[in-house]
């Protein structure tokens, strides 16, 4: 792919093959209401939430039935009318056990009411936080990190510029392409609240350079609003990663360790901006969300607005079923998602896409030495040595996969994919950081 220089962008990084076009010219379209939803407890970074109902109790639609008073946690609501059938314990997406709510959806599901009136002008920083926790919005790019919390920075940290990540740059994902041709205006009222939630000047939606039908909607959508521009970014992966994305458009370091707050700058999703409108606006809660399904092992690729805690194996009915020989499913994208080993699991929050990868794209060579390349050095953003963490890693030598910053290692898989090795350098990384953080905790 060629390279613009005029499009703004960070150093390091890939151009792996991208595949959009599968489901990029797909409008939303609305996925049935499932006969039974599985919604995990904890959807989010931070303290795990307490059942809010009972076996037998009756629910309906955006009602509260999961939260926690911890301040970083994010509430769960029902995405269906129903029976609460069951409160147990499931295998999340993850692989790890979590507690999840089962509920049995009624034939009949009525519509969500939306309430009107709301003075979005008028409307206090402080009351933009308290309507991000009510409705419990997360990072609906993969992170999930509590949204109420982002827009509570510490008090000597202003944040002068809010970013909208519109950059989407995980390969076959084109949820976040869709809802800016769809509904880039409610996007840009998201950006408007996130900036008055704490008090920035400035607002930038970052767009990849393959997406100029949803720069031009967006800047249609912005036009007039002050303070607020759309910037081209070169396509490239991982170009939305929140310290490349920060680097890119403003030319501020996040240092490493530290927050986007360190340099005055909140980043969010252009899902969770349209979430944010819609609880704002409408009072509603964080229970559905659009996703890609996706992949040459998918018959028919589409972009859904789905229900939380819906199995993946109702999605992939929805979009017409396997074609070929699947080879893996991911929940997220073939960069940073995660494998599952059957269709069980239920989508949550963060669930930006389903991919179906075919037998004969997902043979690769097995693991074997390090052959001194420095590939991976060269392409990681973050100027990390991924060969030397991956060596420490085998050898439990956690103070030096430290030393060598396995820590500011945020998964991106920049390194996996270049390594002629086929060494799986983000699974030695995600190991080193949870032997080192077991390690603080004693």
């Amino acid at each position: 792919m060629a390279v613009n220089s005029n499009h703004k962008t960070f150093n390091g990084g890939i151009h792996p093959p991208y595949n959009k076009e599968l489901a990029s010219s797909q409008p939303i379209k609305v996925a049935p209401v499932p006969s039974e939803v599985i919604i995990p407890l904890s959807q989010h970074i931070g303290a795990p939430n307490e059942a809010l109902v009972a076996p037998g109790d009756k629910v309906t639609v955006g009602q509260k039935i999961g939260g926690s008073e911890a301040f970083v946690s994010a509430s769960v609501h029902s995405s269906v009318a129903g029976t609460v059938k069951a409160i147990t314990d499931i295998t999340g997406f993850t692989g790890a056990k979590v507690k999840a709510i089962i509920i049995e959806a009624d034939p009949e599901q009525p519509e969500f009411e939306k309430k009107t009136g709301a003075d979005l002008d008028g409307i206090t920083a402080e009351r933009v936080r308290e309507i991000s926790r009510e409705a419990g919005l997360v990072g609906m790019g993969g992170a999930a990190f509590p949204t109420h919390v982002k827009l509570a920075p510490p008090k000597d940290k202003a944040i002068d510029t809010v970013i909208i990540n519109a950059c989407e740059c995980e390969p076959f994902l084109t949820c976040d392409h869709r809802l800016m041709l769809e509904r880039p205006s409610d996007m840009i009222a998201g950006l408007k609240l996130l900036m008055k939630a704490v008090g920035a000047k400035s607002g930038i939606v970052g767009i990849e350079a393959n997406k100029m039908d949803a720069v031009d909607e967006v800047r249609k959508a912005a036009e007039g609003e002050s303070g607020i521009s759309v910037e081209v970014l070169e396509v490239k992966y991982p170009e939305g990663a929140e310290k490349m994305l920060i680097y890119a458009l403003s030319g501020r370091k996040v240092p490493p360790g530290k927050l986007p707050s360190e340099v005055g700058c909140l980043v969010q999703n252009v899902g969770t901006a349209i979430a944010l409108y819609e609880a704002a606006a409408w009072g509603k809660p964080l229970y559905e969300r659009v996703l890609t399904v996706t992949g040459p092992g998918i018959k028919q690729p589409c972009n859904l607005l789905a229900k939380i805690g819906t199995p993946i194996s109702t999605l992939v009915e929805d979009c017409g079923g396997f074609q070929g020989e699947a080879g893996k499913l991911v929940m997220g994208g073939p960069m940073t998602g995660w494998a599952q080993k059957d269709t069980s699991a239920p989508i949550v929050k963060g669930t930006s896409g389903i991919l179906v990868l075919t037998a004969d794209v997902v043979d690769i060579g097995e693991e074997h030495e390090c052959v001194r390349c420095g590939k991976c050095v060269d392409t990681c953003p973050m100027f990390l040595l991924p060969n030397y963490i991956a060596t420490c890693t085998r050898a439990e030598e956690w103070d030096k996969a430290e030393m060598y910053g396995a820590l500011d290692c945020f998964e991106c898989g920049c390194c996996s994919f270049v390594c002629p090795a086929y060494i799986p350098h983000v699974t030695y990384a995600r190991k080193a950081k949870a032997e080192i953080a077991a390690l603080k905790k004693r």
